[in-house]
């Protein structure tokens, strides 16, 4: 049992809800909206850098798997969550503490990328993983501590009945941010794409360098954190229930109480163990799609379509999906997202052979491909938006997000592990040959292929292993279907108390 403080008094006065309004908070709402469109475009450009350096180097599995950690801080921000809660100067703000120093180191390690990206990429030919990786890591871990801050500042910065404006703004924010610094990036970026369509001759390099981006998104932070660090203030009085602090030491001990729960416990292994099912198409299929021949701007093409299905889908969601079953709804949508998955790594098989084909038949191909992919995107963001909703009607509203923080780093971490598993083992399921001789297996070590360089020959893949995890990434998740429907059905029915934890309640004022 976790003593808080002086609560249950406190909810008796809490007035009835009311039904939101925007009117009033339009300000603040674009003010949440600007912030959760920055906090996804490291996001952003951090699913366009594999695609740029598989497009350049042909990088191997191994080196993805290696730049994916780069993202692992949203799967890890609950561990320093609390220190953001409970650290800050009163005079600034709780929020404000935060926000305009972590902005302003976004703003510098963006200029200080920009200026070292071209050596990483292609110092004498050779791509720096390793520098790449940590500064990426270093700008999402700023990304991720941004989103706590302004998870919490939403709390207070709109009005209490307009409080689910902000996971619309989360939503939506986050999707324009990451088309920001993915899709548009890659676009701007690309010399081919502006030689091809839009230039009467051809030139080098896309409309701006990708070094230039980087010195663009640099001053973009900087400037728009000094508007708000002079402009927006940020209210000096919460309410009595918002106003309830916990030290360091007792927001950790309520976070360990909360995963004690038996029901936090079960889903927790669902969350861990349910994205192996789909990993290996998540992680490699648009890899697997550029060493077919599918040219990145053509990914950034498809995925430019798939925006506007992302921005509009929360509120059909929200409108005609029962909140009673919503943990059904996302185990219902399991076995499409499965079948799109191997339709999807059919396609990717067997894109070399379309490529060569004129008229009609790529077109078809290619119009096949886009449907596939919006579909399997489609069953991703109904699983991701039902089982958010779902962490919502669960968690307890006495301890603000804490539930919410808990759930959506378990289930971030659950999605970070199998991804870059997925790339390790991609390349250990791969074997590969010699072209000539005797076609012997040669491995990734240096004798082998020095052995088949001597005999003019190359490394040819025989196995692709991205194929062989597919099928049993496949088989794990029809089995795990199995296993789990009762449990999830079992969870579904549990009473929303049995998801929080008893506390007690201590005058703190």
């Amino acid at each position: 049992m976790i003593e808080i403080t002086h609560i249950e008094s406190l909810i008796e006065k809490h007035d009835p809800p009311v039904k939101a309004n925007s009117k009033g908070d339009k300000r603040n709402i674009f003010v949440l909206l600007v912030l959760y469109t920055l906090q996804g475009v490291p996001l952003g450009l951090s699913l366009a850098i594999p695609i740029i350096i598989q497009n350049m180097h042909r990088s191997s599995f191994k080196e993805q798997a290696k730049f994916s950690l780069a993202v692992w801080p949203f799967s890890l921000k609950l561990l320093w969550a609390p220190l953001v809660d409970s650290l800050f100067i009163r005079k600034l703000g709780r929020r404000k503490s935060w926000l305009i120093p972590v902005q302003y180191f976004l703003g510098i390690f963006f200029f200080i990328t920009g200026y070292y990206i071209n050596e990483w990429l292609n110092n004498g030919s050779k791509l720096n993983i390793n520098a790449l990786t940590l500064v990426f890591f270093i700008l999402n871990f700023l990304a991720a501590t941004q989103d706590i801050i302004v998870d919490g500042w939403a709390l207070t910065m709109l009005k209490k009945q307009n409080i689910s404006y902000s996971s619309m703004c989360n939503s939506a924010g986050q999707t324009l941010g990451i088309f920001l610094g993915y899709n548009l990036s890659v676009i701007l970026i690309s010399e081919s794409f502006w030689n091809k369509w839009w230039r009467t001759s051809p030139l080098p390099d896309g409309v701006i360098t990708l070094q230039g981006l980087f010195y663009f998104w640099g001053i973009i932070f900087i400037s728009i954190t000094t508007l708000v660090a002079i402009f927006k203030y940020e209210k000096d009085y919460l309410t009595e229930l918002d106003a309830i602090d916990l030290s360091i030491t007792k927001t950790y001990m309520l976070l360990f109480s909360i995963m004690k729960l038996p029901c936090i416990k079960m889903f927790t292994v669902i969350l861990f163990t349910i994205k192996m099912s789909f990993c290996s198409v998540d992680a490699a299929f648009k890899l697997k799609l550029i060493d077919s021949g599918i040219t990145k701007d053509e990914i950034a093409s498809i995925d430019l379509l798939i925006i506007p299905l992302n921005i509009y889908l929360p509120f059909f969601i929200s409108k005609f999906t029962s909140k009673e079953k919503l943990l059904k709804n996302y185990f219902n949508t399991i076995p499409y997202r499965l079948l799109f998955g191997v339709i999807l790594a059919t396609m990717a098989n067997l894109t070399p052979y379309f490529l060569i084909q004129t008229g009609s038949l790529l077109i078809t191909y290619k119009v096949l491909l886009v449907l596939m992919y919006s579909l399997q995107q489609l069953s991703v963001n109904i699983m991701t938006l039902t089982a958010m909703a779902f962490y919502a009607t669960i968690s307890d509203p006495k301890i603000g997000g804490t539930n919410m923080t808990l759930l959506t780093t378990i289930s971030n971490l659950g999605n970070a592990w199998s991804k870059t598993g997925a790339l390790w083992f991609i390349e250990l399921l791969t074997f590969k040959r010699c072209s000539k001789g005797s076609r012997k297996f040669c491995s990734s070590s240096k004798n082998q292929k020095e052995m088949c360089s001597l005999s003019d020959g190359t490394c040819e893949v025989f196995i692709d292993g991205f194929y062989i995890e597919t099928i049993i990434c496949t088989i794990y998740g029809i089995i795990w279907i199995f296993i789990f429907r009762k449990i999830i059905n079992n969870l579904q029915s549990k009473h929303v108390k049995e998801w929080h934890v008893e506390m007690k309640i201590k005058e703190v004022y």
